[in-house]
């Protein structure tokens, strides 16, 4: 048995996605081994990371900078959008490198069971940010679920106004899976395939 602070660690390191109880454990055992070399450089990237995160004022990723690196990146086409549910998907779609536009994150989804409601998300600063021109497109990244698709939905009846083009992932999707556990052919094959909505 393990002192209750190492305990302690690995039921924090549980909690994290992906990693069970006996993972932790793992983790823990591996840091432990290394406590000289690794132990402090994780601990100096947690303070770091704790210290200088924020959310992006302009498109809400999570970065070190406000606005992040994506927003300022001048190779980035900024007449493209592409609308995700949550950071995990905006990381997503990045890493594929297959969208060369900017993004926007609602924090969320609608969800009547949940009581999220169009207030909750960040569509008001969406619309706000279309509404200021020099927009194009609009892609709507959803997730393959019913809640999902019922925000997209929604994004598109609040975005039919403005003379831009919308479009949404194609269906090629797995329903009921997430862009965050997609491979990045499947994500490529999502976005060449996209279409316009209505």
């Amino acid at each position: 048995m393990a002192s209750q602070e190492i305990e302690t660690l690995a039921g924090a390191l549980a909690r994290l996605p992906g990693l069970g109880p006996r993972s932790a454990r793992r983790a823990v055992l591996w840091l432990i081994k290394r406590r000289e070399s690794a132990l402090p450089a994780l601990l100096e990237a947690l303070a770091q990371v704790q210290e200088s995160l924020v959310e992006c004022a302009t498109c809400g990723n999570v970065d070190t900078a406000s606005p992040c690196g994506i927003c300022v990146d001048p190779r980035r086409d900024p007449r493209s959008l592409c609308v995700v549910e949550d950071v995990a998907d905006l990381w997503a779609l990045d890493r594929a490198r297959l969208f060369a536009g900017r993004y926007h994150v609602l924090g969320g989804r609608l969800s009547a069971l949940e009581g999220v409601r169009p207030e909750d998300l960040t569509i008001d600063r969406l619309l706000a940010r279309v509404a200021e021109g020099g927009i194009d497109e609009v892609v709507l990244a959803m997730n393959a679920t019913l809640e999902g698709q019922t925000t997209a939905h929604y994004l598109a009846e609040r975005l039919e106004q403005f003379p831009i083009r919308l479009t949404q992932l194609a269906h090629g999707l797995p329903v009921g899976g997430e862009l965050d556990y997609l491979d990045e052919g499947t994500l490529a094959q999502a976005l060449r395939a996209r279409r316009p909505l209505g």
